[in-house]
């Protein structure tokens, strides 16, 4: 056999292995994707963003070491107020690093919270336009850790994150209906708890948005019993709303009997009722609060005219007001 001949039967062979090989190893890249052993292939948007940098990272093991220096970059631009800069590098970094729960939470906190605050106070643009930006990085960090989850469903940071969002009082108008923000704000945050790795906290702030729910209040009732089963002692929050959820459950029931079944004490009962009361505008539900704040200053004789029902709640932030002029 001829030298040529011999390479040409050589090329053949190794084209026939590895046509009889590429099934198997397309089936071992698709299983180590799945198992998230190894980093989905970059997009092409990626690609154009990084230049001439893609095909380091794509044919090397550079990938974090890149997402490292895009995250010091992308805090460049923070601190410059560059905010569509920090949302490019942030979608570029979090494709090279998905598994990163760090990323994902760090630019939702920019585009969500830093973002979204300048837009509050930034004078220079017409006030409908900040509005707008507002909403939209508030909804662009709502969307990036929905991403997040997706690519981490296993850990329960992200969802703690967006059940946080979600219930900001000063960001819930961005979502539209807050009913249905808390709504989503409670399974966020069960779906955290779901994981078995959530801090202890997050049930207490499942029930916290759920509370918030109309017509949930049965349900929330139920939470509450199973967290304080879990609990040796309810903190006060958790304690108000045990109030309230059992004086909505019987609203005829005698009102101090029912103090004596929650609280330790009527004066610790008023103490906890009367800071809930002062926080009226958090849209916590005060069924009967009101009624047994009354009964108790008579009891532990408060005048009158120091009743906490006669102070001026706070006022609530509506964000609607840094938009009018």
């Amino acid at each position: 056999m001829t030298q040529g001949k011999r390479y040409w039967v050589l090329g053949v062979a190794i084209l026939i292995a590895g046509a009889v090989r590429l099934p198997f190893e397309r089936q071992l890249t698709i299983d180590l994707h799945q198992e998230k052993l190894l980093s989905p292939k970059l997009e092409i948007g990626t690609g154009e963003k990084l230049g001439q940098t893609f095909y380091a990272v794509s044919l090397g093991g550079l990938r974090s070491l890149i997402a490292t220096f895009m995250n010091l970059r992308a805090f460049g631009y923070f601190e410059k107020q560059q905010w569509a800069d920090v949302v490019d590098s942030y979608d570029v970094i979090v494709d090279l690093a998905p598994r990163t729960k760090y990323y994902w939470d760090t630019g939702a906190w920019h585009m969500s919270s830093n973002a979204s605050s300048y837009y509050l106070y930034e004078s220079k643009l017409p006030p409908l336009r900040r509005k707008l930006l507002w909403k939209s990085y508030i909804l662009a960090g709502r969307d990036f850790l929905e991403r997040g989850i997706k690519n981490n469903p296993e850990h329960p940071l992200l969802y703690e994150r967006l059940g946080q969002l979600l219930a900001d009082p000063y960001r819930i108008k961005a979502f539209g209906d807050p009913s249905a923000a808390y709504e989503a704000s409670y399974k966020s945050y069960m779906s955290a708890v779901d994981t078995g790795m959530a801090r202890k906290f997050t049930k207490r702030a499942s029930l916290y948005s759920l509370v918030r729910v109309q017509g949930r209040e049965e349900e929330s009732l139920k939470l509450l019993l199973e967290i304080k089963s879990e609990l040796k002692n309810l903190p006060p929050t958790a304690l108000a709303m045990h109030y309230v959820l059992e004086y909505h459950r019987d609203p005829e029931q005698p009102v101090i009997d029912l103090v004596d079944k929650v609280f330790p004490s009527r004066k610790l009962a008023y103490e906890i009722l009367g800071r809930i009361w002062l926080r009226g505008t958090e849209s916590l539900p005060m069924h009967g609060v009101a009624r047994a704040i009354r009964l108790l200053e008579l009891e532990l004789g408060v005048a009158e005219e120091k009743s906490l029902l006669k102070r001026p709640l706070p006022p609530m932030m509506d964000p609607d007001d840094y938009f009018r002029n």
